[in-house]
């Protein structure tokens, strides 16, 4: 038996999350075969439905299963949200990750369709560099039902969304139809697609070639990690040590040798393994794509690691620093509005990270000159109680300069707490990376905020993001502003100047769009 298959299926259990999975497959063996207790594999008779891969996929481990790019499938089982049990007609049956693979026919399964993704994503996506005029994708808005197509109306852009186009795509009553115009009807989202890359119809331009979709993240390093995510130590190496903390080491490294993960490595004694298992659990529970994605644990032997997602560029602070002039306004704004998208999922979760800053923010890949930024460092997160206040221990130490008065004075942190430490963000943002309160120590600082000082407008930062930064240090917790608020104002931000939602010529009637 493979070695991995023996480690897998000695740890099932572990942690104490979950029961043993039904599945498992054995790739030595035949791999036709699999076993299972469970009557009702598919839900709503699914089982056997076709499917497309939407992005290739190496398999790292027994029972998952490799594919490339268009391959065919069957399912065989969609009882997991994020792993399928499918059917290869190569490769044999094993678990593939639900977001790399969609029903062949669906709407998921088209080139050109996003699912729901931020306008300025959208922008990002049809933008990027050397596409032509032309390029699109139909992404799903907040609105029941209603998608939005996003349309590169310029051959030389220099800047993302500077010619983009969007336009509202509508339903019927008892969704018999959709249409941009009601003078122009259509059967499905697909027809019409295909109408209008065939005439412009009214639209800014043809319709040409769809835009380059981003392959997602893993859900997990395995299906069978999902759940048994305390691993060996010996699964993971490591490659290059990125920094120091208060608390540990943090490397890059691989996991098995192929996939890219970081590594915290916390200092013997900081907590106790029940502790940091509770505080993992948290991470672990956390699913957005604005927050670093918790993978695994080693909590054997001391040193504990934290194994997460990788993200190339390191900490937000070190890039402000490093890219300095090189970073456009409008990447600072993108780059806000993705923080207080991943914020936005904690605050509707009650949970309360506690250490929100530059430092805790990690850094991707560019996406039309644009980085991709996730909220990091879950290792103070909290999940809060009915009365909405965690209380932290005596003795307690915080990052001064980035916690709200409220906590400095009395412990108490809230998700206004956090919208406090949000406002400092923006300032080292908008200062690219300054520190706040220049000249002024911790003692000082308390006491100054405390007598109504804030932080004057910095030079490079625009009127209106200082007034949401005074909004957000607030005295008055209740007054400040919520995640969903600051997401919607930085996402938005240059609506009310360029309102890029616009009708088809001489179609005035429902195609306006004055929000994502």
């Amino acid at each position: 038996m493979n070695m991995y298959k023996a480690d897998s299926m000695a740890r099932k259990g572990s942690l104490g999350m979950g029961t043993p999975t039904m599945f498992h497959v054995t790739t030595s063996m035949n791999q036709q075969t699999f076993h299972t207790n469970n009557s009702t594999l598919c839900s709503n008779g699914s089982r056997g439905v076709k499917l497309i891969a939407l992005y290739p996929y190496e398999s790292r481990v027994d029972g998952d299963i490799s594919f490339n790019k268009g391959d065919a499938m069957l399912l065989l089982d969609d009882s997991n949200n994020d792993w399928w049990f499918v059917k290869h007609p190569k490769n044999g049956v094993g678990y593939a990750p639900r977001n790399f693979i969609a029903r062949s026919e669906s709407l998921e399964s088209e080139e050109w369709y996003t699912g729901k993704i931020p306008r300025s994503m959208a922008e990002k996506l049809v933008s990027a560099a050397n596409l032509p005029r032309g390029t699109f994708l139909v992404r799903k808005r907040d609105c029941e039902n209603e998608y939005a197509l996003t349309i590169n109306d310029s051959e030389n852009s220099r800047a993302y969304g500077c010619n983009v186009k969007h336009y509202k795509i509508k339903p019927l009553d008892g969704n018999l139809g959709y249409y941009i115009t009601t003078r122009k009807i259509f059967n499905s989202i697909k027809e019409l697609v295909r109408f209008y890359m065939e005439v412009s119809g009214g639209l800014c331009c043809k319709l040409t070639f769809p835009a380059p979709k981003i392959a997602p993240t893993r859900p997990d390093l395995s299906y069978d990690t999902q759940q048994n995510w305390e691993i060996p130590r010996n699964e993971i190496q490591l490659k290059q040590k990125l920094g120091d903390g208060n608390f540990g080491e943090v490397w890059y490294g691989k996991w098995r040798g192929v996939v890219e993960v970081a590594i915290k490595t916390m200092k013997p004694g900081t907590m106790s393994p029940d502790a940091f298992l509770r505080e993992a659990q948290i991470m672990k529970q956390c699913s957005h794509p604005k927050l670093v994605k918790l993978y695994a644990v080693c909590t054997k032997e001391e040193p504990f690691y934290i194994i997460t997602e990788y993200m190339p560029n390191g900490s937000l602070l070190t890039y402000l620093r490093k890219e300095d002039n090189l970073l456009s306004l409008q990447a600072l704004i993108d780059m806000s509005a993705q923080i207080a998208n991943g914020m936005m999922y904690l605050e509707g979760r009650k949970l309360v990270h506690r250490d929100l800053a530059a430092r805790n923010v990690l850094v991707g890949e560019k996406i039309s000159g644009v980085p991709e930024v996730k909220v990091a460092d879950f290792g103070l997160a909290r999940k809060l109680m009915e009365e909405d206040i965690y209380e932290a221990r005596t003795g307690a130490k915080f990052p001064i300069k980035w916690t709200s008065p409220e906590a400095a004075a009395y412990g108490n942190f809230t998700v206004k707490s956090d919208a406090w430490s949000y406002g400092i963000l923006l300032y080292e943002i908008f200062t690219r990376g300054q520190v706040p309160y220049p000249g002024m120590h911790n003692r000082e600082v308390i006491e100054q905020v405390e007598l109504g000082y804030r932080m004057p407008r910095p030079s490079t930062c625009q009127e209106p993001i200082y007034a949401e930064m005074l909004k957000c240090w607030d005295k008055n917790p209740e007054k400040r502003p919520t995640f969903e608020y600051l997401y919607a104002f930085f996402d938005d931000y240059y609506v009310s100047c360029q309102p890029n939602y616009v009708p088809p010529s001489s179609e005035n009637d429902h195609a306006f769009e004055v929000r994502r």
